[in-house]
């Protein structure tokens, strides 16, 4: 009878929260309340695809269900990103039976790091994509490694990991393992010698803490690594990126897959890759995992495309207390070479904590936009004199940064004024304070 009632309070709370705008995880905290262990009552799906990491999860989750409804597969998955487990017992009981059956192909849930071992608590992933594991959002999840010891105890023996082999502390998730599957990149033309940024998270083993070498690098310090100690090194790969061309837009896998990038970041060619490789473990033909992912443009808001005045935009969504995530966007503008201005955007910090702590943004590698193309950088938001002062301590010039805390009006002068290239770089908290005021091309 708990079992029965969870369900049904579940899917109700779920019709009202639809109605309203809400709900993604409320309904699934009531049915736990009701019946704690209803993720291990419920029959699910032959194949279970979880995916985790500091960046890269929605992307990739929503590449992986394109995929796999591409090659005849019946899909549930979390589509609003509810990612802790009141959020996954929403997903899972509002696509099952009263008899507790959740009638598709595929379970595919992405879940958050720190959380994970709640989630599968009661039941395993046949298959567990790690994407990376960077430092991000220090007052929820301190040091990396913290996050590591969090994800540690969801994966079971029984799961076939696909890890990125690139990186040097989620790829330790596959020490003394058997079912494991590998993805990353060659060295290719995107490549480096020396990892960039203003920190070295991979200066030092995760395994045994002895200094690391580097063979190359592809972007801060996601390479080829090797221990010089323990031996701890980048694995061979099953499913390689082995050529890539960001200003060509283009990529090969394992030799023989070309793909066209709708988005020319080497993040994307990371979650292309992950999302490639689990849909072909699940079974997806090559030239199928291919037709969709070739020139794909994600549904999820991370990147949008738009018109404010006579300006072409391009928002970037970043993650807040992730330098990383900016890094990566900050180079695809410095990558572009196209003459442009950048809006910063700060006006909330600290999504889940909010104590308005801006030390992250020390961490950011703003240098990036000292380039020629960018002539104009507007800092906006509450905290924009936070970023002034972070800005303060680079190299570009003084003369081509603006402070207009207020955005309306930093979008009014831009709407009025020049022509030339938009890029704003922003986080999800603040997107849609800019999205709002400009003309979004379909």
């Amino acid at each position: 009878m708990r079992k029965l009632l969870a369900i049904l309070v579940c899917k109700a709370l779920r019709v009202v929260g639809k109605l309203v705008g809400k709900g993604s995880s409320l309904p699934g905290k009531y049915a736990l309340k009701i019946c704690p262990d209803i993720l291990r009552q419920v029959q699910l799906p032959q194949h279970i695809i979880a995916v985790t990491g500091s960046n890269g999860k929605t992307s990739t989750v929503e590449m992986i269900a394109a995929i796999l409804r591409a090659g005849g597969k019946t899909v549930v998955y979390n589509e609003e990103g509810s990612n802790q487990i009141e959020g996954v017992t929403t997903m899972v009981l509002s696509h099952a039976t009263l008899g507790g059956t959740v009638k598709a192909d595929v379970l595919l849930i992405e879940s958050d790091e720190r959380y994970a071992a709640h989630s599968f608590k009661f039941f395993h992933p046949t298959h567990f994509v790690i994407t990376n594991l960077y430092r991000d959002q220090l007052t929820r999840n301190g040091h990396p490694e913290s996050v590591y010891d969090a994800i540690l105890p969801a994966l079971y023996p029984d799961t076939e990991l696909l890890l990125n082999a690139d990186d040097p502390l989620s790829s330790c998730f596959g020490r003394d393992r058997e079912k494991v599957v590998w993805f990353g990149l060659n060295r290719c033309s995107i490549s480096g010698e020396e990892p960039t940024g203003v920190y070295h998270d991979g200066a030092y083993c995760p395994v045994c803490h002895a200094p690391m070498e580097y063979d190359y690098v592809h972007y801060n310090h996601i390479g080829a690594y090797r221990c010089t100690a323990c031996g701890h090194h980048k694995h061979e790969t099953d499913f390689t990126v082995t050529a890539a061309d960001l200003a060509q837009g283009r990529l090969t896998i394992d030799g023989a897959v070309t793909i066209q990038l709708a988005f020319r970041s080497i993040y994307n060619v990371y979650n292309i890759l992950a999302a490639y490789a689990v849909c072909r473990r699940i079974g997806i033909a090559a030239d199928t995992a291919a037709g969709v992912i070739n020139n794909y443009i994600l549904k999820n808001g991370r990147l949008v495309k738009f018109r404010l005045g006579d300006h072409k935009g391009t928002l970037l969504t970043s993650k807040h207390e992730n330098s990383i995530a900016y890094d990566t966007n900050l180079r695809f503008v410095r990558s572009s070479g196209t003459d442009c201005t950048v809006l910063v955007i700060v006006d909330a910090v600290s999504r889940k904590y909010y104590t308005s702590e801006t030390s992250w943004l020390w961490d950011i590698d703003f240098d990036l936009l000292n380039c020629e193309h960018v002539g104009k950088v507007i800092l906006s938001g509450q905290y924009s004199h936070d970023l002034a002062e972070r800005f303060s301590f680079t190299n570009i010039p003084q003369e081509k940064i603006v402070v207009q805390p207020d955005i309306a009006a930093a979008a009014e002068e831009l709407k009025t004024n020049g022509s030339e290239q938009l890029y704003v770089v922003t986080c999800f908290s603040d997107r849609d304070k800019l999205l709002s005021r400009v003309e979004k091309e379909v």
